[in-house]
Formats: C-alpha cells, structure tokens, sequence
C-alpha cells in the first residue's frame, strides 16, 4: 500500500507526545514490510522540512499554530492524485476535514476527541474553537472507516455519529523489551511519579493535592513525588507545590530521555495520572511493562488501561481524598506494590506493537478493498 499520513507532529517534535509514539511504532513496522509510507505533519522553529523517520518519508509544513492552515494545500502539492492510496487522518487535535480533500480513500485514526474538557485544556475563546471545530464530526466523516485505540474512544465516536460498523479498535501496543521490571532499582521509600505532559487538563495539579492530602495524614513523611515532564502548567504547579509547603518532597524532573523514563518507572511505587479524558493512557500500559502499579482517574480510556484492584487503583477523577487513599494503601504496603506490579507486567505483555500493527495493516487492506466494510469494534 502507498499510504499518505496526516498528523500535527512526527515523534521528532518537542511537543510530540503518546499520539506520535503510536504512529510511529505502527507504521514504522508497516514501512519496514514494504508499503510505502509517507507523513504530512506540522513542523518546529528551525526543523528540517523533510525527514526519514522509521522508514517513514516524513513531510514538515509549518508549526504547530500554522499547520491546519496549510495542510490541505500542502497534501494537493506534494501527493498528486495517483500517487497514494490512502490518506490517514490521525485526528488527536482538531479534525483537519480531511474527506474533502478528495484522497482515493479517507481513513481515521483517532486515539480520543476533546469534547467539553477543551474548556478544562485551553482558554475559552480557543476552547470554543476546538469544540465547534469537532461538532461535524459525524457528518463529515460518517463515510470514514475508524481506527479508535480504545473502546472508550468507539462509544464517543458513536455518540457522535459515526456507525459503529465503521469502527475498529486496535489497542496500542508496548515495548516489554525497553519497559522491564528491576526490583533492585525500587525506591526504599514510597516514590510516586507524573509522567506526561505538563497541561492544566492532565490533572497534575489534582496528583499534587493528593500527594499533600497523604501528607497531611502523617503516615508517610518520607514518601515523595516525582513529576516528569515540560508544559506551560509549570509554573503554577510550581507555584501550587510551594503554597502546599511540599518543595523539600516535590522534584520537577522537566523532560527526560527514555533512558531516565523507564529508570523512573521501575523506582517509583506507583505512576499516577489523573486525566479527565485520555484515548488509552500508553504510559500506564509502560509503568505495567516495569511492574509498577498506577493510580489513575477512572476516566474514559484509561480504565482500559488500568485493572482496578489488579494492576493499581482507579479514582473517581477529581477526587483528591480517593486518590490519596490509594497513595496511602501502597505506601503502607511494599508487598502489595510487588503483587500489582507482576501482575501489571502479566497485564501488559498482552500489548505488542506487532500485534497493533498485524490488526491496522489488515484495517487498511479491508477499507481498501471493501470501503462500506470498515470492520466491527
């Protein structure tokens, strides 16, 4: 298959995230089989405009601010009909209309859609923007067969318009490999860790709070927390960390290599991650690969993600005195940290990159070949 790809960052990007892990983790294994595979994304200050990523023939266009402006005339030029077969749409931002862009077959790929929660992530004026931006939705892509990363991400799909017969849901995949248990490298005293993105609708200023909560409740005055990560949210959790008086248990890490990542996950007792809305939640599928257990809100997507008194605990998301509890009973309990690790570790080598890749080359060919069959969820 020649396959066109359109997303706003290639993994190369500062701002790339879990959205371009996947895409690179999946269609750089398609691209290593023999399809051709090209990616139109948004580009940085001083990025090259062309790159090989992967086996992936990598397009830059613009920045992030300017890339949906100049995608569309960017695709006509570089990708002239005749010279693909597919254009895949990785819709984890605003949704570029891509089914009027006159591809031969239009493909979505969507990992979650913002909704309401735009209003928690970005100032009301631009919050707006986004919401108005996803409501056609289901009309425009009513068409489209849909790769979702969750079922999470389905039912909002449905919800929206999008007949759950064009709808497959390929879950993500992870590096068991790189993402390994080391029970020498624990912490010997209770260490929990943010690792993502530091952007007000992740909630880490809700994991701060609860972390002063179990403070507060005197048991652990060793314990620490650990936060990974850039965002513009860092200067008022910064802020938020000195008025709780938690500096001396508080490190900001900024952005670490994934080296430094997966030392952080086999050290800390637990990941947390208090998200309202996330498409899957790949590094908790990553703290599970290192045998660490992770308190989350039970939010869409990352309950799939998380096995409830399994592999770690969910939360009603905002819940600050939930998710302090749960701190609370893995602090107290280093064999109870051990259990849900090894199970987390059982959990995530379930997950495989090849796997997700082996069910998105077979979602492509039968889109391809049967485009009103886009497969069941």
């Amino acid at each position: 298959m020649r396959i066109v790809i359109v997303n706003w960052q290639d993994r190369e990007n500062p701002q790339a995230g879990g959205a371009e892990t996947h895409l690179h983790e999946i269609f750089g294994r398609l691209a290593a089989r023999g399809h051709d595979v090209s990616l139109l994304c948004g580009g940085w200050p001083g990025s090259p405009a062309r790159a090989e990523l992967d086996g992936i023939h990598v397009w830059r266009v613009g920045t992030r601010r300017t890339f949906p402006l100049r995608a569309r005339a960017a695709y006509r030029a570089a990708f002239p009909p005749g010279s693909h077969d597919a254009l895949v749409e990785d819709l984890n931002k605003i949704p570029l209309q891509t089914p009027r862009w006159g591809a031969p077959r239009t493909i979505g790929l969507v990992h979650h859609l913002f909704g309401a929660t735009a209003f928690e992530a970005l100032a009301a004026p631009l919050a707006s923007a986004v919401w108005l931006a996803e409501r056609p939705l289901g009309r425009v892509y009513r068409s489209v067969p849909f790769q979702a990363v969750s079922r999470s991400t389905a039912d909002d799909l449905v919800a929206r318009g999008i007949p759950a017969d064009h709808i497959r849901v390929i879950y993500q995949g992870v590096d068991t490999d790189a993402y390994h248990p080391d029970p020498a490298l624990r912490s010997r005293t209770p260490l929990f860790a943010y690792l993502g993105r530091l952007k007000k609708y992740k909630g880490v200023a809700l994991v701060i709070q609860a972390f002063a909560e179990l403070g507060r409740r005197g048991a652990h005055p060793d314990a620490r927390l650990e936060i990974a990560g850039e965002g513009d949210d860092r200067e008022p959790l910064e802020r938020l960390v000195a008025s709780l008086d938690l500096t001396g248990s508080v490190r900001f890490l900024g952005r670490v290599s994934e080296a430094e990542k997966g030392r952080l996950l086999r050290r800390a007792w637990a990941l947390t991650f208090a998200s309202p809305k996330e498409g899957w939640g790949i590094t908790n599928l990553e703290a599970a690969a290192s045998g660490t257990p992770v308190v989350a809100s039970n939010s869409p997507g990352i309950r799939e993600s998380v096995r409830d008194g399994e592999t770690g605990f969910l939360a009603p998301h905002g819940d600050v005195a939930a998710l302090a509890t749960a701190f609370d009973r893995l602090a107290r309990d280093p064999a109870l940290v051990a259990t849900m690790g090894a199970r987390g570790r059982e959990f995530a080598e379930g997950f495989t990159w090849s796997r997700a890749a082996d069910e998105t080359e077979a979602h492509l060919i039968a889109s391809l070949a049967h485009p009103g069959a886009a497969g069941a969820r």
